[in-house]
């Protein structure tokens, strides 16, 4: 599907109150790699949250040409997953919980749960509470979760705070398997990816409450 529209976002406005954070008329991207970047405040996790469906919002999202955030809001959801820069679970509630039911909900593949539990190392303390986890093993259990499922689009914010060089390279690696799978990425990081088997496709800034690419 390489070449064809993944991912088309129309009048997009976005406000709190009477704050507009975001203002986009029109963008569209292709299957593969797309940076963005922004200051503190700029709007990045606001922007991301609004595409995996997570905050109200005025605009047409469709992914594929097909799927309608809000007309399809089930399909879309099942292809579009996000990890966030600073995941918060239910205390109670074990990675393992959180695995299952993501996996049963986004109707994983047979094995893929247990795959990416091991290669993060999240099987380690897959059934202490997350209450006692410390950030870095939350963000890792975060990064499982991103991944589950038959996935179109996935969506990253800053995926390398807190997590260790192993899990960085396994991070990497998977990202470049899912690639090859024909699955697009949304990344914001303040680090660098100094990996060039997943250098970014484009890049943009969020600049005046829009998308601006550099």
């Amino acid at each position: 599907m390489t070449g064809s529209t993944l991912l088309h976002i129309r009048h997009l406005q976005k406000s709190f109150g009477s704050h507009k954070v975001l203002e986009i008329d029109d963008w569209e991207i292709t299957q593969g790699l797309y940076w963005i970047q922004g200051e503190n405040g700029a709007g990045k996790s606001t922007l991301f949250r609004v595409l995996a469906g997570m905050l109200p919002y005025t605009a047409s999202i469709v992914l594929d040409e097909r799927y309608d955030l809000r007309t399809d809001p089930v399909e879309y959801r099942l292809r579009v997953s996000m990890g966030e820069a600073e995941p918060q679970y239910p205390a109670f509630l074990t990675p393992r919980d959180l695995i299952r039911f993501v996996a049963r909900t986004r109707r994983a593949p047979q094995g893929q749960a247990e795959n990416l539990s091991e290669r993060f190392g999240v099987v380690a303390y897959e059934n202490q509470p997350v209450g006692v986890c410390s950030s870095g093993m939350v963000k890792k259990l975060s990064l499982v979760l991103s991944f589950l499922g038959n996935l179109r689009l996935i969506i990253l914010d800053e995926p390398l705070v807190t997590i260790d060089a192993e899990a960085r390279q396994c991070l990497f690696e998977v990202i470049t398997e899912y690639r090859h799978q024909s699955v697009g990425f949304l990344i914001s990081s303040h680090q660098a990816f100094d990996d060039q088997s997943i250098a970014p496709t484009q890049s943009f800034r969020i600049v005046n409450k829009t998308l601006v690419p550099f």
